[in-house]
């Protein structure tokens, strides 16, 4: 039985990893439309837990959020991004009051938000690490009139010499959110005896959390050793602990919320896994923390 379970997880890793790499080496619009693809996919699964648990979110007006913090986040604008969640919050609120019966606003209006934040915002911070290059080195002047035509889809291609290093920063939280898992996967399943917190995720143990993190830490010097020799062995500390913990912080958190709605898998769009948040939902929490380490403390 586990044989088979864990070769439902491997196989699509397997197919998506490739994928990823793939598109995240060409970045650009080819990566924003890639993961904006994931928050769409995510913010729609999530508002179905909501609706399944009896709440009633103004889902496409939060998925429509979700995605234009994804585009923000791209072009790295704080004001657009303030006015979308300014934006969302008084769209919410003026129809919201316009109902004829406005039962449970507050459960409608936060839950609405909540959904734009949780999937839009935090997966957008994989669009961020992405641009990283293309927004901290100053732009070359182009000489050559004819490449401006090519700004609007390849604008990393003419304004930052250093793009490419963006895969390696794009790929630090899928590195270790995805082997801290495995690694609490492989061992808990096995050898876990003490659990964590029954209530919410009744499988999940102290030593499947352990072996993750190891796993986590053992991923990311992997990196820095391979691909990435200007990460520090304090980084990669820092990260992978931090990160690893974040990633399991996640996995409760999606567990918490399926557990409210009654629900083993959030959809079963990808098989052996479940939905895009069943596979995101590590990666959700330990962007955001490689993004912002890497902004203050690595990336000059």
């Amino acid at each position: 039985m586990m044989k088979n379970e864990l070769s439902c997880r491997v196989i699509p890793a397997l197919f998506f990893i490739p994928i990823l790499v793939f598109i995240a080496y060409f970045g650009g619009i080819y990566y924003l439309l890639l993961i904006e693809l994931g928050i769409g996919i995510g913010a729609y699964e999530f508002y179905r837990i909501l609706e399944i648990r009896g709440l009633k979110p103004f889902k496409s007006v939060g998925i429509i959020a979700a995605l234009i913090l994804g585009l923000n986040a791209y072009y790295a604008s704080h004001l657009f991004t303030l006015l979308t969640l300014t934006g969302l919050f008084l769209f919410l609120s003026i129809f919201e009051i316009s109902r004829r019966n406005p039962d449970r606003a507050i459960y409608h209006i936060s839950s609405t938000i909540f959904g734009a934040l949780y999937v839009g915002w935090f997966m957008s911070h994989l669009i961020l690490l992405r641009q990283i290059p293309a927004l901290i080195y100053q732009p070359p002047i182009i000489a050559d009139l004819s490449k401006i035509k090519l700004i609007y889809f390849f604008p990393e291609i003419i304004f930052s010499p250093n793009y490419n290093r963006g895969i390696i920063y794009t790929l630090i939280p899928f590195v270790i959110a995805w082997l801290a898992d495995a690694g609490a996967y492989l061992i808990g399943s096995k050898y876990g005896k003490h659990k964590i917190l029954k209530r919410v995720s009744p499988g999940k143990s102290w030593e499947g959390c352990i072996a993750g993190g190891i796993c986590g830490l053992i991923g990311i010097f992997i990196l820095k050793y391979g691909w990435a020799p200007w990460l520090r062995v304090i980084d990669c500390l820092i990260l992978g602990v931090i990160g690893a913990t974040a990633a399991h912080i996640g996995d409760f958190v999606e567990s918490m919320l399926k557990r409210d709605a009654q629900l083993k898998d959030v959809s079963n769009n990808i098989p052996g896994y479940g939905g895009v948040l069943d596979v995101f939902d590590s990666v959700l929490f330990v962007a955001p923390i490689v993004y912002y380490y890497l902004r203050f403390f690595v990336v000059k």
